[in-house]
Parts: structure tokens; C-alpha cells; sequence
């Protein structure tokens, strides 16, 4: 194993022996870091914003804590360029308007049928709003990754803006959103990444991937309900934000409108102080040669903490791959060649037979297995495939705290599950 999973799993107070948590990707388990954080806020620092009082000035600096781990977590330039809110879906609506306040009648933007309905929708809704044209760009359906010859034809009209996921929340596809990025900007598009399914997999860096926005939820990565996002300084200082008068004009508070979740946040920086913890503890071994040598620095923690996440899970990807291929009736959709596992996160999503996936779940939760049924609101990816009216798909999503017993107690199960069908036995088992 790349990682002690019963110390990673001992840190996570919901993990048993008799529940399997494969609903990753709706949503993980909080940490026990995160955990604390926010009963420790709510206990010992539970007040509003800038007052002359110990406990609001306690909170405050809870607050720009929290900023500066994100900042880390993201590799921006300055905690000013994070800001939080309630989740992705709010966040994206909120700030949309205000990204497309100059756009003109008769602009275009691109949007793709890969991502979750939330990096869709909120972008379709301004541009009906502002009167201009939205281009959808197609992913393959045979192996799931984003059709980027057609993405780059619909960039040839200088689109305003570029709505793109990092990976997909249904068949796991990792974008090259560094080159999509790329390819944007090379005709004055902006970028707006929606990196909630990629975030507990893997390291991210804004600065990198020279993107204008990106966002991430905290309950798809150990810790709270909140939303964070991601915006250029230059960008966050320009546009127009949408407040009350009082709120301050500054950044980043610019953009959080309102009183925030602030015991959320503090589980946000819980979060945050969890992946440092698996950065000392199991990452420093499989930094060499990437970052030099190690240091006490955060955002060094951080990454480490991601390669090792990484190298485990994918001996889960692999695993789960093995495991569907070997069940009679089982259809993958999105990438399934094994040769190809670093294009994907350990999200695998099948039909089995002709059962409803809806039935399977119900099958699969009575044995101790969470998973998700349906299109998990990535709605235009169940109707591209034609399973939209046909219940969609199941889904199956690991995270770096799941082990390969529970992958092989899948496999059992669902091949039972294939035989009663075989042989006209379909019975809630």
C-alpha cells in the first residue's frame, strides 16, 4: 500500500467495517480534522463579523486562516483571490452575473456536455439573458473524453468565456485543462474551471494552469459544505459585484456577500489541515525529485500529500476496473482501457443488464455498499448516451481512504447480482 489506510481511515470518525462509502463523489466523509475545527469555532469563537470583541476578532482570524490554506490548497498568489460561499452551484450563479455584465448581444460562449449540469446551466441562463450564443462542444462516446477537435473549431469565433470541468463527476474523465486553458486564451477566451470532482484526487495550481476561475466544494474533499472560488486578482478587482452597500469594496470580501458560513469555513480549514497531515505522514516518500527537498512550508505538505493519494488510488482504479470487467452483463461507460488510468479519476459509472441502476443501489446499499444511481446532475452526459429516460447509470466513486477489501466485497456482490439475473432470480438480495 502507498498510504497507512487504517491510520487515513482512523482519521475519518464515520468510517466502519460494515459501511462502504463508494458515494464519493456526492459527496466524502468529513475528517476528523474538519470535524473539530467546527465544533472548536462554534464552541469557542461563534460570532459575526469585525466586531471590537474577543470572540469576533477569534473568528476573523479563523477566517483569514482559512483563506491562506485555500490560497495554498490552490496555489493562488494571494488569499484575496479566494472567496467562499454556500457550494459550487451558488457560487457560479452568483459570480455569473457579474462576469457577463459587459458581454454584447450576438457573443458566443462554450460549454460542454461533460460537465456537471452546475458548470452548464448558470453559464446557458446569462448568455439567454444577455442575448448571446452558447456553443456546446460534444465528448466521445466511447471513451468519454471531451471532443476537442470540435473544442477547438468553436474557439475559432473568440468566444467571451469557456466553461470547462476539470474532471467529469460521472465518468471520471480528467480534462487536459492545462492545454484547453492554453488554447482559450490564444483567442482572448476566458477560463472557468469546475475542479469539485478532481479535488480529492489530485494537486491543483491555478498558476500553472493560468486559468481565470476555478472552484471546488469542500464536502467532495473531507470537510464542510461550502463553496470556494478561485478568481485572477486582476478580475475579482474589475468586475462588478453584486452587494449590499455596507459590504466592503475590498477583496475578497467583495464577493462574499452577506454573513458566511463561518463555522463551514473553519471546517474548510480543517479540511485543509487534514491533507497536511497525510503530506507529513505518508507523502514526503514520493516527493523526491519533484519539489527538491522537503520543507516545512504548507503548500509543500499539500502536494506531497496529493502524490500519495494519487499513486494509492490508482490501485483502485485499477482494482474497480478488474472488478466491473469480471462481472457478467456489466457495461463501463468512459474510459475503461487499463492503460489509461491516469486520464481518470477512480470514478467508474455501468449498467448491469438491463436492471434498473436504481435496483442495483437499493441491492448493493442492503449489503453495506453506498452508491449512486441516476445522472448525479450531469444530465447532459445520461441524455448524449441515451440513458436519461432509462434510469441513467450506477455509480461507483473511490477516494484515497477506501481499500481493496471493499473493492473486492463489491465485486462479490455485484456478481451475485448478475447471476439472479442470469438465471431469473431477480430478488432484493
Amino acid at each position: 500500500m502507498t498510504l497507512d489506510v487504517s491510520a487515513v481511515r482512523n482519521q475519518f470518525p464515520s468510517l466502519s467495517h460494515e459501511k462502504v462509502f463508494f458515494d464519493n463523489p456526492g459527496g466524502t466523509q468529513i475528517a476528523r480534522q474538519s470535524l473539530e475545527r467546527v465544533n472548536r469555532y462554534l464552541l469557542e469563537s461563534n460570532a459575526n463579523h469585525q466586531g471590537a470583541f474577543a470572540t469576533s476578532m477569534a473568528s476573523d482570524a479563523i477566517l483569514d486562516e482559512a483563506h491562506r490554506a485555500m490560497a495554498d490548497f490552490y496555489n493562488a498568489t494571494s488569499p484575496d483571490e479566494i472567496v467562499f460561499g454556500n457550494n459550487m452551484t451558488t457560487l457560479t450563479l452568483h459570480i455569473s452575473r457579474s462576469i457577463s455584465r459587459d458581454w454584447q448581444a450576438g457573443d458566443e460562449i462554450v460549454v460542454t456536455r461533460l460537465d456537471h449540469d452546475a458548470n452548464a446551466t448558470p453559464w446557458v441562463l446569462t448568455a439567454q439573458d444577455r442575448g448571446c450564443k452558447v456553443t456546446w462542444v460534444d465528448f466521445n462516446l466511447e471513451d468519454g473524453t471531451l471532443n476537442l477537435n470540435q473544442l477547438e473549431k468553436a474557439l475559432e469565433r473568440k468566444p467571451r468565456l469557456l466553461a470547462v470541468g476539470y474532471a467529469s463527476n460521472s465518468l471520471g474523465t480528467i480534462n487536459p485543462v492545462a492545454k484547453i486553458t492554453k488554447m482559450a486564451h490564444a483567442v482572448g477566451t476566458q477560463v472557468y474551471i469546475d475542479a469539485v470532482q478532481y479535488a480529492p484526487h489530485g494537486s491543483i495550481d491555478v498558476q500553472q494552469l493560468d486559468c481565470d476561475f476555478l472552484i471546488s466544494s469542500a464536502y467532495k474533499f473531507f470537510g464542510t459544505h461550502a463553496g470556494i472560488l478561485y478568481g485572477k486578482h486582476a478580475h475579482l478587482e474589475r468586475l462588478f459585484a453584486y452587494k449590499v452597500r455596507p459590504a466592503t469594496n475590498q477583496l475578497p470580501g467583495k464577493w462574499e456577500t452577506g454573513t458566511q458560513n463561518h463555522e463551514g469555513i473553519a471546517g474548510v480549514l480543517g479540511a485543509i489541515e487534514y491533507f497536511e497531515w497525510v503530506g507529513k505522514e505518508s507523502g514526503g516518500k514520493h516527493s523526491e525529485g519533484v519539489l527538491g527537498p522537503a520543507t516545512q512550508d504548507r503548500r509543500t505538505h499539500l502536494h506531497q500529500a496529493m502524490l500519495a493519494i494519487h499513486a494509492h488510488e490508482l490501485e483502485l482504479s485499477r482494482a474497480l476496473l478488474d472488478a466491473l470487467q469480471s462481472v457478467p452483463g456489466l457495461t463501463i461507460y468512459g474510459l475503461a482501457d487499463i492503460r489509461r488510468l491516469e486520464e481518470r479519476v477512480p470514478t467508474f459509472s455501468f449498467r448491469l443488464n438491463d436492471l434498473p441502476p436504481r435496483r442495483i443501489a437499493e441491492k448493493l446499499a442492503r449489503q453495506g455498499l453506498f452508491v449512486w444511481d441516476g445522472n448525479y446532475y450531469a444530465l447532459n452526459v445520461t441524455e448524449q448516451l441515451g440513458l436519461e429516460n432509462k434510469g441513467g447509470m450506477v455509480r461507483v466513486g473511490a477516494v484515497h481512504y477506501n481499500t481493496l477489501q471493499e473493492v473486492e466485497r463489491l465485486k462479490s456482490v455485484l456478481i451475485k447480482i448478475s447471476k439472479e439475473k442470469i438465471y431469473g432470480n431477480d430478488t432484493a438480495s
